[in-house]
């Protein structure tokens, strides 16, 4: 722990938790003036640094490159003898983590003007905390401890060195056989990956399918694309047991594993805090109850991040971690927007979704739409399974929107600015986009509503009657 007197001062924003919430919301405080003091006992960075974004993303990119080269044959380029090296992979996949790693490390905190304390926090009063049994006085503090892996009670599992999350970047090289349980973004992400890299995967997923969340359009494009990298996907299928070395499912079949990795979801990290004796609420599934302003039920603690059971985003935990320290440090009470959260799944084709759902519309809602295909940059790059979908009101304005092909999370961003902003399909449509990109769909769909629009009786006879008027004016100047 640093040296300094904590017991001696008083600060004024004690942050505990130095993931994505926690470090954006301690810089964010610093630069407003406040004395702030962070507490981590773990990895500075938290999941998404070590056991989320980074690892995952650099195993998705090298899953993508083996399925490059075997598929290069469609262009005429010939890769033969494709060899992978699971002990290289892990390695490219630590390196990811370690290049990252100085943005998040004390150092960059104490450039900030942050004090950094390495231990164990725990709150003992309303205003006062300790890290390690060292008594901490502060005025304000935010709490942003995360979350971590759900282990489901299973039969049999106890008997199983099970992966999660958190520990299968510990993997020296790639399995030989994998079985994944549950099949959410994490889920598929993995599953495919791994699959990619040879690994016999099988996807086990009790709902009836895959990424039971997202339009279900966009679900069956992306099952397609898991079994064609040789997935073994199985949905409605729960899990009855484990037995050595394979799943028992509930209709009796099995799956055989090497390795098995839970994907069903996460807790908050609230377990030891001492929220109780901070007068801090949490519900039923652990998660810090806080208002619209990140407030919790004691007025000087605000929480943010994945502790709060919003959205489980990086980005989220950002800017909600940067808000909540505002708020603290200013006396602002600037509320959290939740309607326009976008979400990424990053398998191939990607998945991004951002407002309302596209798969069930409300009654003034209706829905726009164009296929990747319809995108030229789809045939010169040949990929084109997926499509775009926007929701819009009878204002014409983007309330959702779904896009499913390359590099959908980029083309969600100017969807995203739509739905946050209320702009309507005319201002899309009205904007020059860059030609020829995977984003075409979004923009075509934008043009298409917008001359259905004029293509109405009432549009129509107002376009009729511009057209008869400039033509008597033309015919009067001549």
């Amino acid at each position: 722990m640093t040296r300094e007197p904590t017991s001696r001062r008083t600060w004024d924003l004690l942050v505990v938790g130095a993931g994505t919430a926690g470090l954006i919301g301690a810089q964010t405080a610093a630069g407003l003036g406040a004395r702030v003091l962070v507490v981590e006992s773990g990895g500075f960075g938290g999941d998404c640094l070590w056991t989320g974004c980074a690892p995952s993303k650099a195993l998705l990119a090298a899953g993508a490159a083996a399925a490059g080269a075997r598929r290069a044959a469609r262009f005429g380029v010939h890769v033969d003898g494709v060899r992978i090296d699971g002990a290289e992979v892990m390695a490219a996949v630590r390196r990811a983590i370690t290049t990252i790693e100085p943005v998040d490390s004390p150092d960059a905190l104490r450039a900030a003007g942050v004090t950094v304390a390495v231990g164990t926090a725990r709150f003992t009063g309303p205003r006062t905390a300790e890290i390690d049994g060292r008594p901490v006085r502060f005025r304000q503090a935010l709490v942003a401890t995360g979350s971590r892996p759900f282990i489901p009670r299973i039969p049999g599992l106890e008997s199983v060195d099970v992966l999660t999350t958190e520990t299968v970047w510990e993997l020296g090289t790639l399995p030989a056989r994998l079985a994944v349980v549950g099949a959410g973004a994490s889920g598929c992400e993995l599953a495919q990956a791994f699959a990619r890299l040879g690994t016999e995967v099988a996807l086990v997923e009790s709902a009836d399918r895959i990424l039971p969340g997202e339009d279900p359009a966009a679900s069956d494009v992306l099952l397609a694309a898991l079994r064609a990298d040789g997935v073994d996907v199985r949905t409605g299928a729960t899990v009855d047991r484990v037995g050595e070395g394979r799943l028992v499912l509930a209709d009796g079949t099995t799956v055989g594993f090497d390795r098995l990795l839970l994907t069903v979801g996460r807790r908050p990290r609230t377990e030891g805090l001492g929220l109780g004796a901070a007068g801090v609420d949490v519900d039923e599934r652990g998660n810090v109850v806080v208002d619209a302003t990140l407030t919790t039920t004691n007025p000087r603690i605000r929480a943010a991040g994945d502790v709060t059971g919003h959205p489980p985003y990086t980005h989220v935990a950002g800017v909600h971690g940067s808000l909540a320290a505002t708020n603290a440090v200013l006396g602002l009470r600037r509320r959290v927007d939740l309607s326009a959260v976008p979400r990424v799944t990053y398998t191939s084709p990607e998945i991004a979704a951002v407002g309302e759902p596209t798969g069930a519309l409300a009654d003034d809602r209706r829905l726009v739409e164009r296929p990747l295909r319809s995108a030229d940059r789809s045939v010169t790059d040949q990929d084109d399974a997926g499509f775009s979908r926007l929701v819009v009101d009878s204002g014409h304005r983007v309330r959702g929107a779904n896009v499913v092909g390359p590099r959908a999370g980029e083309a969600l961003a100017e969807l995203v600015l739509a739905v946050s902003q209320g702009l309507t399909t005319g201002d899309l449509a009205g904007a020059m986009h860059a030609y020829p990109t995977f984003a075409d769909p979004q923009w075509n769909a934008a043009i298409r509503d917008v001359r259905r629009r004029l293509a109405g009786p009432a549009a129509r006879r107002v376009l009729t009657v511009l057209a008869l008027t400039r033509r008597a004016v033309l015919a009067v100047r001549r």
